[in-house]
C-alpha cells in the first residue's frame, strides 16, 4: 500500500486506529566497517550512506532524561521500502552502547518516523500513556528530531520515532565506494 494512501494514524484509549508504519529497522554494530562488508557481501543491500554523527549536526541530546553527549556512526541503506541502519556508537554513554554490552550486537530497535513534529508529539503521549517513556533523544540538523521509547521490556525491541531519517543528509562517505 502506498503511503499516499495510508490511513492517518491517531491514538485512541491506548490503541492505534490505524496501522504504524514500520520506516526503518536499525542493527547495533561494533564495527561498522565489518558491518557494511557483510551484510553487503552476504545480503547485497547497499550502497550504504554512512554518516558520522556528532556535534554540531547532532545537538539537544538526551539519555535517561539527563543531557548527554554522545558520537555514533550510521550507515542506511533501502531494503524496498524499509531503510535498513547500521549503528556503531562511538564516544560518551548511549543507549546503544548499552545495547551492546547487555545484549551484543543485533536488531536494536524498530523505527516508526511521524511525518510531522505534531504527530510525533502524539506518538511520544500514546506510548507515554502505555508506560513506554523516552530512553535517549536528540536532533540531527535542523529537520530530524528521533528519540527512542523504552519497550523493550513489554514489545522485546525498542521503538524510535520523531520526524526525518538520516537517509535524507548528505553522507560522508558512500561503501562500497564507486
Amino acid at each position: 500500500m502506498s503511503s499516499d494512501l495510508q490511513e492517518p494514524v491517531k491514538f485512541v484509549g491506548g490503541q492505534a486506529t490505524a496501522p504504524l508504519p514500520i520506516s526503518q529497522i536499525a542493527i547495533v554494530v561494533h564495527d561498522i566497517d565489518d558491518a557494511l562488508e557483510k551484510y553487503h557481501r552476504v545480503l547485497g543491500w547497499g550502497p550504504w550512506n554512512v554518516y558520522e554523527h556528532k556535534p554540531p549536526a547532532l545537538h539537544g541530546t538526551y539519555l535517561h532524561g539527563q543531557p548527554a553527549e554522545f558520537t555514533m556512526i550510521g550507515a542506511e541503506t533501502h531494503v524496498g521500502p524499509i531503510v535498513v541502519e547500521l549503528l556503531q556508537p562511538v564516544d560518551g554513554a548511549s543507549i546503544y552502547k548499552e545495547w551492546l554490552e547487555e545484549h551484543g550486537e543485533g536488531l536494536h530497535h524498530i523505527a516508526v518516523m511521524r511525518p510531522s513534529a505534531e504527530e510525533s508529539e502524539e506518538t511520544r503521549a500514546h506510548f507515554e500513556q502505555l508506560g513506554a517513556n523516552v530512553l535517549m533523544e536528540g536532533r540531527l540538523g535542523e529537520t530530524i528530531h528521533f528519540y527512542y521509547l523504552d519497550t523493550e521490556p513489554t514489545m522485546k525491541v525498542v521503538f524510535e520515532s520523531g520526524t526525518g531519517h538520516a537517509v535524507d543528509l548528505v553522507p560522508t562517505r558512500v561503501y562500497p565506494a564507486d
